[in-house]
């Protein structure tokens, strides 16, 4: 049974050894990540589609104005033919807009599915070979290269997995999260797995370590309190590339070849 204490040391001391290359390696997986968090839905456009109701409304007001002049009663039905124009033309950008959010919502998936993903696996792997090594900066393209499809495919079924989760309750989705916690490490690191062998294989790993592992998260807090206070400076120069370095460690912990000290 692993111990807490021990694995941040291990990483911390790993990620010193190789300071510059894990500052820029985590830095990267942070965009990376921030990247894949998507762009929330646009809403508000209900305006431009009510146009008819509000006609409605204000065709009865004329009705109720019908004994005043004719032209007070034409002006206010010019009034009416102009706002109904305006509101129309107003629909109509209303809707190329949306059309334009939904067209770039798409492009960032498919971003997210055919670069992101395999670039977090490359992230991950270099964290995982520095654990050994001074690894070097072409490690993140480990994603791209060890069975590039076979990646994709994993790393999105690992997320539409997680976000079916998530769709019952927040509490079941959590748990999920860290079941599937090891699949970029997995997936760059054990290319021979196939999607639901690699699925499998961090389940099992995280089988009777969650919470342990939902702990050790918490142990960073301080540490994010702090990067929170220097606007991030902290954390790009010393907590993300020791969070990822110690993450790294606790994949060849529960891989079962805890890695030596450099």
């Amino acid at each position: 049974m692993w111990v807490r204490k021990e694995l941040k040391a291990r990483g911390k001391a790993a990620f010193k050894a190789n300071y510059w290359r894990c500052v820029l390696v985590a830095l990267i997986l942070t965009a990376v990540v921030a990247g894949g968090a998507g762009v929330s839905g646009a809403n508000g456009f209900n305006n431009g589609y009510n146009s008819a109701s509000d006609m409605d409304s204000q065709s009865q007001a004329v009705e109720m104005n019908i004994g005043s002049d004719s032209e007070e009663l034409a002006a206010q039905i010019a009034d009416l033919q102009t706002e109904a124009e305006s509101k129309g033309f107003s629909g109509i950008v209303a809707a190329v807009f949306a059309g334009i959010i939904g067209i770039a919502l798409i492009v960032g998936l498919l971003i997210s599915i055919f670069l992101l993903n395999p670039l977090t696996a490359g992230c991950k792997y270099f964290f995982t070979r520095n654990s050994h090594e001074k690894a070097v900066l072409g490690n993140i393209a480990a994603g791209f290269e060890k069975g590039y499809l076979r990646i994709v495919k994993i790393m999105f079924l690992a997320d539409l997995f997680l976000i079916l989760w998530f769709c019952l309750f927040i509490i079941p989705g959590i748990i999920k999260s860290y079941s599937y916690r090891m699949v970029p490490y997995i997936v760059a690191d054990q290319p021979e797995l196939s999607g639901r062998e690699a699925i499998n294989r961090s389940r099992e790993m995280m089988n009777g370590h969650k919470w342990k592992t939902f702990v050790l998260d918490l142990s960073f807090i301080l540490w994010g309190l702090l990067s929170l206070i220097t606007l991030g400076i902290v954390g790009v120069f010393y907590v993300n590339p020791y969070y990822q370095a110690t993450n790294a460690e606790l994949y060849h912990t529960l891989k079962g070849e805890a890695a030596p000290t450099i």
